[in-house]
């Protein structure tokens, strides 16, 4: 898993993220900071104290780049559904932050179960972000609220088996491994 970064780089970066799934110039600029050198990196992404960032960038930039390299370019502003693919896209990438970031505006717009069920698939995305970062106890009370929160819910995607796999997680923890997030509900596809 792949820790944040301070903040004005990961705003910067998930903005770019975002962008990227319907900009193809955001891919582009993806793409290129994924394979930057550091000095390059520090130069024009990260403050004069944040150097030992570099590869962390790096690593989060090529994630995303190589995620998105499989996705056809979608609408600047999806459909719920098309969301759900883009969360589920970043979410099997290791993107946990930026998935949080997609769905936050679907969750403020949302009511009743839509919007429990979007708390909750936003609770697991930080949950595993917080594995990342070794902030286990913030992710142990996010994953476990956030899982009881999928029970029984759909979101035109069947839940449940998200919900009692992110639950199972919890007994891995602190040795959770990336293999050991489980993937993220998908539309099936006709």
């Amino acid at each position: 898993m792949i820790p944040t970064l301070a903040l004005g780089p990961r705003n910067r970066l998930a903005a770019l993220i975002l962008a990227a799934f319907h900009d193809a110039g955001a891919r582009r600029e993806l793409a290129a900071l994924a394979s930057a050198d550091a000095s390059a990196l520090a130069a024009d992404w990260l403050g004069a104290d944040e150097p030992r960032l570099a590869e962390a960038l790096r690593a989060r930039a090529r994630r995303a780049s190589e995620a998105l390299a499989t996705v056809s370019p979608a609408s600047p502003e999806p459909s719920l559904v098309a969301a759900l693919d883009a969360a589920a896209t970043l979410h099997d990438a290791g993107l946990h932050f930026e998935v949080h970031e997609l769905l936050e505006p679907y969750w403020a717009r949302a009511r009743g179960e839509a919007k429990e069920a979007l708390q909750g698939l936003i609770q697991v995305a930080v949950g595993y972000q917080h594995v990342a970062n070794g902030n286990l106890r913030g992710a142990k009370a996010l994953l476990s609220e956030g899982s009881g929160r999928l029970h029984g819910q759909t979101l035109g995607l069947d839940l449940e088996p998200f919900a009692r796999a992110v639950a199972r997680s919890l007994d891995r923890l602190p040795d959770l491994e990336e293999s050991d997030v489980p993937p993220f509900p998908r539309a099936r596809k006709a």
